[in-house]
């Protein structure tokens, strides 16, 4: 196992990231000061997971609820989020609970929403078990549920107490959700780490693979590149916006296609190509690195061409961006691969013809 830290003062944290480190209880018992704990989980994971979580928790003296919701990003709302209260209600669970995060980005993001306005805030513990979770959605406190006009636009700030994070629970993971993940690390490394990428192109097989070994440096690489985003700029107000690298057309294809029929990494994977082509129209990136861009995410067996939406059903969509200031949205480009700048200058159309240029 290897460990690093958010540095957040007070509210600092550890990520731990190993394999067969799951039940764990050295690791849990930290965060159970009141011996009270919820699990918050879904279907698919809940019969893989939960029983060794539940377990590792009760050792550590901990008094365990659980919360089992159904799987996909559909669950990602409201009335998924009144089960987690009702639950919690219905076990007595008081403002000294540790809600654990078990499972994919869903249930990250949406546990820890419940957590932060849960008798005004509890503790939190995310356990993910995705590739996607695990490189990104877990660490750095974003928490949210989906509203049918957009992606994440409900949520809060919280940061977890630590994260635990066991790569061998990618072994259950379906290919598909493990490729979606990879769009996550790809991305991590075009927007802030050349050597990343490059590490990325000679190893992508093997991480394809399921080596642990690749895994394991793939995670904590990028917790790492996270961890210190996070610790600059924990609202997002500045650097941290440069980890949204494809997620402005990104979260319009999911808007535009129903959540669900594109998994989240799918449709970052086509919104870093639509990103990376903005970037070369806004005179920022070369040709060649357009292609490098493409390539890799290919090699990753990620879709680099969007649904047939139309580029003004994504001009629409991309208007209730989070990042839209002043009417104007900003995009993430890439100024060269590694290195991301956030912009807000850019020619309605310069991003149109991005689209057009990323759908051939």
């Amino acid at each position: 196992m290897e460990s690093l830290r958010v540095a957040l003062g007070e509210r600092s944290y550890p990520i731990h990231v190993g394999s067969g480190i799951l039940d764990a209880t050295a690791l849990y018992a930290p965060h159970l000061p009141a011996g009270s704990a919820a699990v918050v989980t879904n279907q698919v994971v809940a019969p893989l997971y939960l029983p060794r979580v539940k377990k590792a928790l009760e050792a550590a003296g901990a008094r365990v609820a659980q919360v089992v919701l159904e799987d996909g990003e559909q669950s990602k709302r409201w009335t998924s989020l009144e089960r987690v209260f009702d639950a919690l209600l219905a076990a007595r669970c008081g403002r000294d609970t540790l809600i654990v995060a078990l499972g994919g980005g869903v249930i990250g993001d949406l546990a820890g929403f419940a957590a932060a306005i849960y008798q005004r805030g509890v503790a939190l513990l995310q356990v993910p078990t995705t590739l996607l979770a695990q490189v990104d959605s877990s660490v750095g406190g974003k928490t949210a549920i989906n509203h049918v006009q957009g992606k994440n636009m409900l949520g809060a700030f919280h940061q977890p107490r630590a994260v635990i994070t066991d790569v061998a629970t990618l072994d259950t993971l379906p290919e598909r959700e493990l490729r979606a993940g990879l769009a996550e690390v790809i991305k991590h490394a075009l927007a802030l780490d050349l050597p990343f990428v490059e590490w990325l192109e000679k190893s992508i097989d093997s991480l394809l693979a399921r080596e642990r070994s690749a895994l394991v440096y793939a995670v904590r690489r990028c917790c790492e590149l996270k961890a210190g985003v996070v610790a600059a700029d924990e609202r997002e107000s500045g650097v941290r916006s440069l980890l949204n690298f494809g997620h402005t057309f990104g979260h319009a294809i999911e808007a535009g296609t129903g959540y669900g029929a594109w998994l989240h990494g799918e449709a970052i994977a086509a919104g870093m190509v639509m990103a990376a082509e903005l970037s070369a129209r806004a005179g920022l990136l070369a040709a060649a690195d357009v292609h490098r861009v493409r390539s890799l995410l290919s090699r990753a067996g990620l879709p680099v061409t969007g649904p047939a939406l139309g580029t003004e059903r994504l001009l629409e969509l991309m208007a209730l961006d989070k990042k839209v200031a002043r009417g104007r949205t900003r995009f993430v480009l890439l100024e060269a691969i590694g290195r991301a700048a956030l912009r807000a200058d850019l020619e309605e159309r310069q991003v149109r013809e991005a689209i057009v240029a990323a759908a051939q």
